[in-house]
């Protein structure tokens, strides 16, 4: 999966096809395409660091 986020944020028309909804993506549900769509919008945000 973390190679598959990379790809996405080296590919962004990929990206903006998956939010257009005119991809999608093979061997992932549509949850998971959610959480992937929504931290790249930045809507999953920590309140508090992991180290803190």
């Amino acid at each position: 999966m973390i190679k598959f986020i990379q790809y996405l944020q080296e590919n962004t028309q990929i990206l903006e096809l998956l939010k257009e909804n005119k991809i999608s993506l093979v061997g992932v549900n549509e949850l998971e395409t959610k959480a992937i769509l929504e931290a790249f919008n930045g809507a999953v945000c920590q309140k508090q660091p992991i180290w803190g």
